[in-house]
C-alpha cells in the first residue's frame, strides 16, 4: 500500500482572481515521487493543494516546503505536469484539479 497525504499551503488564495476562468484558489494534485525524490519524501505519492495558477519554479518550491529533502536533487530532477515535461521557471501553469506532478530524478543503470 502507498502512503497518501493530504496538504494544504497558506490561505489558499493569492490574490483578486482576474477573471472566473483564471481563477487563484487552490486546486487539488497528484504528486508523485520516483527513485531517489521517494526516498527523500519518504512517500510516493501524496495529494497536495496549491492555487490554480503557479509557475513550475514555485509549485517546486512548495513541494519543497514540505519535504525539505528533496532540496539537494533540485538541479538534476525531471518535473513533469500532466505527463509532460517542464522546465522549473517562469512557465506559468494552470492546473486543474487531479492534475498529476511527476518528480523523477536522473535515473542511472543500463
Amino acid at each position: 500500500l502507498v502512503p497518501v497525504v493530504r496538504r494544504h499551503f497558506g490561505s489558499g488564495f493569492l490574490g483578486r482572481p482576474r477573471a472566473p476562468e483564471r481563477c487563484l484558489f487552490p486546486g487539488q494534485v497528484s504528486v508523485l515521487y520516483f527513485a531517489r525524490s521517494a526516498e527523500l519524501a519518504g512517500l510516493r505519492c501524496e495529494t497536495l493543494s496549491v492555487p490554480r495558477e503557479i509557475t513550475s519554479l514555485q509549485l517546486w518550491e512548495e513541494i519543497v516546503k514540505v519535504h525539505p529533502r528533496l532540496a539537494v536533487i533540485r538541479d538534476q530532477v525531471i518535473f513533469a505536469v500532466r505527463q509532460e515535461y517542464v522546465l522549473l521557471g517562469d512557465q506559468l501553469l494552470v492546473l486543474q484539479p487531479g492534475d498529476e506532478v511527476a518528480i523523477i530524478p536522473p535515473i542511472s543503470g543500463g
